[in-house]
């Protein structure tokens, strides 16, 4: 668990203007790994389910990496753009209470999806190759697997096969 001050939340929502009368979700677009890294497309996808049916603002964490940006800079040339406000230029200090101002998250297997779990925030966590235990040990977490596969574990290799319709099925049980 991460605790923050109130003091530091509400500063963050004043400075980066969340407006709470939005669904502000994290995308943790990044991973530490090719392999763990859904493709933009998938989240485009599941974007264009959620903005079917709520109000979001989506906030893009990932790191500087080529492959990372690159994911990145797909969702923001994206005619979703103006729905989302990319973290990368951020410090981790900085983006710790904007993900405590998230209502829900949807991240790679990454820093990301583990640091919005230890803040208590409801984490969708895509597994596309690592063990399922890595993005389900806690209560705040709630894994979504490849397509096909019963499990997934190092070398399943399913970043490909991670399903839209189920991500966001879980986000609306989650919110409801």
């Amino acid at each position: 668990v991460i605790n923050l001050s109130e003091e530091k939340i509400k500063l963050s929502k004043e400075k980066f203007k969340i407006d709470t009368g939005k669904i502000n979700i994290l995308l943790g677009v990044g991973g530490s790994g090719t392999t763990k890294r859904v493709p933009a497309k998938i989240f485009l996808e599941t974007m264009k389910l959620i903005q079917k049916e709520y109000d979001p603002k989506f906030y893009l964490a990932t790191g500087k990496n080529f492959e990372e940006q690159k994911i990145l800079n797909e969702i923001l040339n994206s005619n979703l753009k103006d729905k989302c406000i990319p973290l990368d230029n951020l410090t981790i200090p900085d983006i710790l209470p904007i993900i405590k101002n998230c209502k829900i998250s949807i991240c790679n297997d990454s820093s990301f999806s583990h640091l919005s779990a230890a803040l208590k925030i409801p984490t969708i966590v895509l597994m596309s190759d690592t063990p399922l235990l890595y993005g389900s040990y806690s209560p705040r977490m709630f894994p979504i697997i490849p397509d096909g596969e019963e499990t997934v574990t190092h070398d399943t290799l399913g970043k490909d096969k991670i399903n839209p319709k189920k991500i966001f099925d879980k986000f609306n049980n989650i919110l409801n």
